[in-house]
């Protein structure tokens, strides 16, 4: 029996001794459970993604001084930074092994390197030129890649590469170089698309290879990146072996019985591994609940790897609101959290019943601020501006004392503010920038409309009181409430319309000519200057505005 342990960890960016100690501390755990060897993740000891860290010569080296200080009862495969060889030259993005019997040793290099989307890897590091080797395993040799090398073999990669990483190491088994097993350093983002991607990748590597391929994930959230982790295994005949999501543990493959495999949570006792027939797919969450976990593990780190330890928004009694509220609780404890009604001559009586429904439902304290007084006083003020500028500069002063209002409380208490906006007003321009857009972090930020009411079933479904989502709620008209009975669909298509345009193009590309799509991508592009002033929201989408979403601010279509 041979087993070796995938170590699914949340490393934090920056934070070399608390991510050597969590490595650490998996890998006794795995060798008390009877593993020969461990695998991290893709970066482990930097954290994933060190984005323009890596431009720091003493970060890099600091970063491979500290994967070779790491202690290990077993051999341990540990992703890392790694200097440049030559002058002029970029670090690499490499694996070390260490032992406790041995010397530490650089046992391989990663050569595919993504810049495409969310990556920009060929800024950072250089490409080494051939696949990682590792003689440590009972006698027998482990084949390496980072990440993105086995990507490649899929065609999971929006260009070719001159090389396949895994038809390399093919090619050296046959002609001479025996392997037991070949493995994956990963750190391959979340995004609602990937299921079952990554049981194809390794199915399709352990039929080239003729042995089992083992993918090791990072887990949790790296400002707007999240990772699922579901590190996977898989083997020559179909055979998948798939560890749990949102949490971290040990994923211990035996591999010659993946029936044998088992999993070690370090947080979470309730989830379990699947091991997946040579003909069937991993299961999945529902939508809804797989993106509640996610942009809720998003924020939770955020908070954590922050110190972040409090926070405030501004709850309307809508669908937004309320989500986000029923995110925050999970992710900080509903002890930290506050929430601001700020009513104003416009809004309903049942916007203010909906906001204190769900604040007792999940248990936070509620504020009920009126604005009536401070918009009549600044309406006064900019009356002469008002009276004969353009209307919706009146309806956005409520906005942006809403805002300020969040923001004063927030800082008071020396909390973060979030925004509540969802991916379809941002991309509408159905936002005011100083107003609703006020906050440290958008949790539904990357978010459809008709996906927050996916989560916010979720949400209800989860709750063993009270529905903090009230019918009310879920029902109702969207609504600004900026001006007399307004609704979102006065100046917006309906939702179940909007959303699948909006994704359509942003997401794959494609457009069809009607009238209503010309305009509606018409204002999207022209809100361009509104999304460039966004605060961090979790990527859920495989475009996500922000790092995947470079348009130019100044420009004519």
């Amino acid at each position: 029996m041979t087993v070796i342990a995938l170590l699914q960890l949340d490393p934090t960016v920056g934070d070399l001794d608390g991510n050597v100690a969590l490595v650490e501390v998996a890998a006794a755990k795995a060798a008390e459970a009877g593993a020969d060897m461990a695998i991290t993740s893709e970066l482990v000891i930097s954290g994933y993604p060190p984005r323009d860290m890596l431009m720091d010569a003493a970060f890099i080296s600091a970063c491979e001084a500290a994967s070779m200080r790491v202690r290990s009862p077993i051999p341990l495969l540990i992703g890392t930074p790694l200097s440049a060889e030559k002058d002029r030259q970029k670090p690499f993005n490499g694996v070390v092994r260490v032992a406790d019997s041995r010397t530490p040793k650089i046992v391989g290099r990663k050569q595919l390197l993504p810049t495409y989307d969310v990556f920009d890897e060929g800024r950072y590091f250089q490409a080494d030129d051939g696949p990682g080797i590792d003689r440590s395993l009972q006698g027998s040799s482990v084949g390496i890649t980072i990440c993105e090398d086995a990507w490649q073999h899929i065609g999971e990669v929006p260009s070719d590469y001159a090389v396949d990483p895994i038809e390399q190491l093919a090619t050296w088994q046959h002609q001479g170089e025996p392997l037991a097993v070949s493995v994956n350093l990963s750190s391959s983002p979340y995004h609602l698309s990937k299921e079952g991607v990554r049981a194809k990748l390794v199915r399709k590597a352990a039929i080239t290879l003729e042995h089992p391929f083992l993918l090791c994930n990072q887990v949790g959230g790296n400002d707007d990146l999240l990772f699922d982790g579901r590190s996977i295994a898989g083997w020559p005949d179909g055979t998948v072996v798939q560890g749990p999501a949102w949490c971290s543990g040990i994923l211990l493959i035996d591999i010659e019985n993946p029936d044998a495999s088992s999993w070690i949570s370090l947080e979470n006792e309730t989830a379990d591994l699947e091991i997946v027939p040579r003909d069937g797919q991993p299961t999945f969450p529902t939508k809804g609940q797989d993106l509640l976990s996610a942009v809720t593990i998003g924020l939770a780190d955020y908070c954590r790897k922050s110190g972040i330890g409090k926070i405030v928004l501004g709850m309307s009694g809508g669908i937004d609101s309320a989500v986000c509220a029923a995110i925050a609780c999970e992710a900080v404890g509903p002890e930290n959290v506050l929430g601001l009604a700020m009513p104003s001559r416009h809004s309903s009586d049942h916007s203010i019943e909906d906001a204190k429904a769900t604040a007792e439902a999940l248990g936070m304290e509620l504020q009920i601020l009126p604005i009536n007084e401070i918009h009549s006083s600044v309406d006064v003020t900019l009356k002469q501006e008002l009276d004969c500028g353009y209307p919706v500069a009146k309806e956005n002063l409520q906005s942006r004392i809403r805002g300020t209002l969040v923001m004063g409380a927030a800082n008071a208490r020396g909390a973060m503010a979030i925004a509540t906006g969802n991916k379809s007003e941002l991309a509408m321009g159905y936002c005011t920038l100083y107003g609703d857009m006020n906050g440290g972090y958008a949790p539904l930020g990357d978010l459809y409309k008709t996906e927050v009411y996916e989560v916010a079933n979720a949400i209800n479904s989860n709750a063993n009181g009270d529905f903090p989502i009230t019918e009310s709620t879920m029902t109702k008209a969207p609504s600004a409430e900026l001006a007399p009975d307004q609704k979102d669909e006065d100046n917006l298509p309906p939702y179940s319309v909007l959303d699948p345009i909006l994704e359509d193009w942003i997401e794959r590309g494609i457009r069809n000519t009607s009238p209503l799509t010309e305009d509606i991508l018409a204002r999207l592009h022209a809100n361009e200057h509104k999304r460039w002033q966004l605060c961090p929201a979790p990527r859920v989408s495989n475009r996500a505005f922000g790092q995947g979403w470079r348009q130019p601010l100044a420009s004519r279509r």
